[in-house]
């Protein structure tokens, strides 16, 4: 059964209905953003465009991707905080190669920073939703004690 913003109420703090659309609209666009970037690292590397006499280690650069799956899909807060993080590094390597290879490599750079960028914002609004329903601190507990 897939999941529905009524049947995550159960995996989330209490939300409001509109937000909990937002906040499943979010997880599967993180979730369809890690797929594309697996797919696209491990055909870049493997098929499309190698680099020349490569071994294809380097599509062993999803790994971590395939590691914040489960998380995702399971609303796991804080997969979707070091995923924001680790995004980075796809996004820099996109950002060298868009920058430095040719052709297709290039193409394929441009489509990888593209994916970064996308995953790192639903990522971060995912985050800020979430943390939205957490108790706001009184003036009391902000003034330092003496």
């Amino acid at each position: 059964m897939p999941d529905t913003p009524a049947s995550a109420n159960t995996a989330l703090p209490q939300h409001p209905a509109a937000r909990l659309q937002v906040i499943e609209q979010l997880r599967w666009t993180s979730v369809i953003s890690v797929v594309m970037l697996i797919a696209l690292g491990l055909a870049w590397e493997l098929k499309l465009a190698p680099l020349p006499g490569g071994t294809g280690a380097l599509a062993l650069k999803v790994l971590p991707l395939t590691l914040a799956l489960p998380g995702l899909l399971k609303h796991k807060l804080y997969t979707y905080r070091w995923l924001s993080l680790l995004v980075w590094l796809y996004f820099t390597e996109g950002v060298v190669r868009a920058t430095s290879d040719h052709g297709l490599s290039q193409q394929l750079a441009m489509v990888e920073t593209t994916l970064s960028v996308g995953l790192f914002v639903a990522c971060l609004v995912y985050v800020r939703l979430r943390l939205k329903v957490l108790p706001k601190k009184s003036k009391a507990e902000k003034a330092p004690q003496p």
